[in-house]
């Protein structure tokens, strides 16, 4: 059973080699694809029932026993976020089936979106602070093909900027750890958590974790968001849509298990620094959703309303809040995948960019248009749909800390969602329509497809809570109490 670990991580690499030598074979990549990510999926929820009946599991590389080896550890949280990773990406695969040309696709896109999602797999699993470093890169080195894959001259600007900047961050992240190394003398995660804990409050690791919180916060989006409304907007449709679903969420990971793992001896200042961040981040994505007219600019600021929404657990610093950010981190990548693929759509059917420019959608594609209200809900946190669940849990959260701004801040953002999405569907999903009969675009039927699954998976995550809180709750236990982790890597 603990092999079954690495397949989120070796599965696609193996399948990501042998799509490179089938290029010219477009059916074959697609079936390929379709059937790994199928088998995946199932891998994961095997996973993640052992998991939650017998605890936390782990994979020793080469059989050595923590902490001198490399290994991935099978929790709650890392197995949840990897099975909803793997099911946005198939139905992002399935949309692209459609949307890429033949020349896009004998150009390697499914073989690095493969392997941008073995990064982010590895990135779950790894209990190891080097090694998530290395599963970063391999996530990143993917990304920066595929957000200049095709050649266009806003790819290439945005692309420019995405890669400087993960650069960077990746030259910070090194030494950080070289820092932490330094100072600690290990690099297995849970044995740092261990000798912080042996060390306390030292002004010393509290500095290196903020050296952490700055690398994280640039990868994922917390208040060091400046690249990111024009990279996810220049991309391919689906990929754009793997990215607001999943690359933020990796660097919002990362924040969530170092500090509430690793970095734990002075929330006062670490955890209250995240907070002021967080909140920041809604106020500036909030602003940034009402000010742009392209449907692309706002679904990238939705997604840094979302990342400011999910941090601010670490300042409630409680079960509840850790439960809520966990279910919404779910429903966030369902929910912005979906976002994407919409705008995508939309854009690909009437040949603009802006809302105001489209109008009467609904007319000839009355079940797409019925999906733009579902998303808009969904990602409002309406019942009975998967951002309701996940903010009532927060807000217990929240509430039980004593965090009343941010309750006020993180709900009010709410309806700047509301208001953004609500004046895109008024202008472009109803009115009176401005594409001719024989004008109108042929929707083609794998587009619709992945849009309605992922709003049936919204749906399922929010009216079938009572299946998937145990699973949350045991995620949220291991955040609010580190010792669980810790015990089950090191022992007692």
């Amino acid at each position: 059973m603990t092999n079954l670990i690495a397949m989120p991580l070796v599965l696609p690499i193996l399948m990501a080699v042998l799509l490179i030598f089938l290029r010219n074979y477009r059916y074959v990549q697609r079936v390929l694809v379709v059937v790994t990510l199928l088998v995946m999926i199932g891998m994961s929820i095997v996973l993640l029932q052992h998991v939650h009946t017998d605890g936390i599991l782990r994979l020793d590389f080469g059989g050595w026993q923590p902490p001198f080896g490399i290994l991935f550890v099978a929790d709650p949280f890392a197995v949840l976020l990897v099975l909803i990773a793997t099911i946005v990406t198939l139905f992002c695969m399935v949309y692209a089936f459609s949307s890429f040309s033949a020349r896009y696709e004998r150009m390697f896109a499914y073989p690095l979106m493969l392997l941008m999602l073995a990064g982010v797999n590895g990135s779950f699993l790894t209990g190891d602070i080097f090694n998530l470093f290395v599963c970063f890169e391999v996530m990143l080195l993917a990304s920066y093909a595929l957000i200049a894959l095709g050649g266009r001259t806003e790819q290439l600007r945005e692309s420019l900027k995405y890669v400087i900047t993960n650069i960077i961050a990746s030259w910070l992240f090194l030494v950080a750890i070289a820092f932490l190394y330094g100072t600690i003398g290990t690099l297995n995660m849970a044995h740092i958590a261990q000798r912080v804990q042996e060390v306390g409050p030292d002004p010393l690791i509290t500095t290196i974790a903020l050296f952490f919180l700055i690398v994280f916060a640039l990868k994922g989006g917390l208040l060091l968001f400046f690249w990111l409304p024009g990279s996810y907007s220049v991309p391919p449709v689906p990929i754009a849509a793997m990215f607001g679903a999943l690359l933020t969420k990796v660097g919002m990971y990362a924040i969530i298990r170092t500090f509430t793992l690793m970095f734990t001896a002075q929330p006062e200042i670490t955890h209250q620094l995240i907070t002021i961040m967080a909140i920041i981040t809604l106020i500036a994505g909030s602003l940034g959703a009402l000010a742009y007219r392209d449907i692309r600019q706002i679904a990238a600021f939705n997604v840094i309303i979302g990342v400011g929404f999910v941090l601010l657990a670490l300042g409630a610093n409680n079960e509840a809040a850790y439960a809520g950010a966990i279910y919404y981190m779910m429903h966030d990548m369902v929910g912005k995948a979906m976002l994407f693929l919409i705008c995508g759509t939309m854009i690909y059917l009437t040949k603009q960019e802006r809302y105001d420019d489209m109008s009467g959608l609904i007319r000839h594609y009355p079940l797409f248009g019925w999906m733009f209200l579902v998303v808009m809900v969904s990602l409002t946190g309406m019942p009975p749909f998967s951002g309701f669940v996940g903010k009532v849990m927060m807000g217990e959260g929240l509430v039980a800390s004593g965090s009343y701004v941010s309750l006020a801040i993180g709900f009010g953002a709410s309806v700047i969602i509301l208001y953004s999405l609500l004046r895109v569907m008024l202008h472009a999903i109803f009115g009176e329509t401005m594409i001719a009969d024989e004008d109108k675009v042929k929707l083609p039927k794998p587009m619709l497809l992945s849009i309605v699954a992922l709003g049936a998976v919204s749906l399922y995550l929010g009216t079938s809570a009572e299946m998937v809180l145990p699973y949350v709750t045991d995620a949220a236990r291991v955040l609010a109490d580190p010792s669980i982790y810790i015990e089950a890597i090191l022992g007692k």
